[in-house]
Formats: structure tokens, sequence, C-alpha cells
């Protein structure tokens, strides 16, 4: 039998993570490993070979999902930098955040599935290392440019990762009518008015 090349084992486990955030995002941690395999035209061995488990398989997917929102974010910070306005870059990072907090699959996997899955500790550490990285940069450059008083710098990161999170949760769930937009305009009265 010929040996795989990393190559294929890549697509392999790229088929396994798509397959698996469709699955995950429609079923939640309940969703078969049979179907997500048989849905990315793999065998279970192969699952196994790139993952010890299903709860490893979830975490990759979290993290993936994170990442990729991640990237967006830091993409759409750096088009807007703007010398007259230190709060655009967050303002803009902010705002793909809560397009990507009202998306079925980002909600389900990361905000509803992460936390009953993970744990809320694990699934706290896991967020915080992703999101409040980049929030922690921008209050420095907020406390940087005087907009927000150098003792408040760890309470306002806390903060502003917190109303993003919940934000994140009421617009998964559709509650109250809240959109994307109407989120962000509400948060960035309420960030301008940090001190």
């Amino acid at each position: 039998m010929a040996r795989r090349t990393a190559a294929q084992a890549e697509q392999t486990r790229v088929a396994i993570l798509e397959s698996a955030r469709r699955h995950f995002a429609e079923d939640g941690f309940n969703a078969s490993l049979a179907s997500i395999v048989a849905a990315a035209g793999v065998t279970k061995g192969a699952l196994f070979h790139h993952f010890p488990n299903k709860l490893a398989l979830l975490q990759e997917v979290w993290n993936k999902l994170q990442n990729d929102m991640n990237e967006e974010a830091r993409i759409e910070a750096r088009k807007v930098i703007d010398p007259e306005d230190p709060y655009s870059q967050l303002l803009a990072g902010a705002k793909v955040y809560l397009k990507w907090a009202a998306r079925p699959d980002y909600y389900k996997i990361v905000l509803f599935e992460g936390p009953a899955v993970l744990g809320m500790q694990g699934w706290y550490e896991s967020d915080r290392d992703i999101g409040q990285r980049n929030v922690r940069r921008s209050v420095e450059f907020l406390v940087e440019k005087g907009r927000i008083q150098p003792a408040r710098r760890v309470p306002y990161t806390v903060l502003i990762q917190s109303v993003l999170n919940g934000y994140g949760f009421a617009l998964g769930k559709g509650q109250d009518g809240l959109t994307p937009d109407v989120a962000h305009e509400a948060f960035e009265v309420m960030l301008r008015n940090l001190r």
C-alpha cells in the first residue's frame, strides 16, 4: 500500500475540519463522527490519525473559527488607520466580530458549544488568549493617545471584551431585534465615552 504524502494528509485533515464545522454548526457536539467522516469522504481511522477524539476535533474547529475571525478583524483594522481617530481600528475589528457572531456556525460552535463542551474556564481562557489580546492592544493605544486613564486599562480591557461577548450571545440567538449594525453603533458610543 502506498504511503500518503504530506499534502494528501493535509487535504484529509482540511476535509475533516470542513465537514466537522458543518456538522457541529448543525448538531453541536452531538454530531456523529460517522456523519462527519462520511461527508469528508474519509474513514474514522483517518479522523483519529489527525484528532485523538471528538473533543480535540471540536477544539480545532473552534480555534479555526476564532483565528479566521481574528485575522479578518485585523485586516479590516489595518485598513482604517486614522491618525485623527484612535478609536477607528478597535471599532473596525469590533464590527467584524459582531458580523461573525451573528453567523449561525460561529454562534453555535464558538459561543454556544464552546462553553458547554470546553467548560467555562477552558472557553474563557481560549477566548481570552485570542480576543482579549487584541482588545488589550487597542486599549493600550487609547491610553497612549490620552483617551483612557492608565489606571483603567485593565478594567476597560475586561469590560470591552465582556461587552463584545455579550453582544455575541445576543446576536447569535437573534434576541431583541439586535443586529450587528445596531450593536456596533451602541458599542461605539460606549467606547468613545470611556475615560
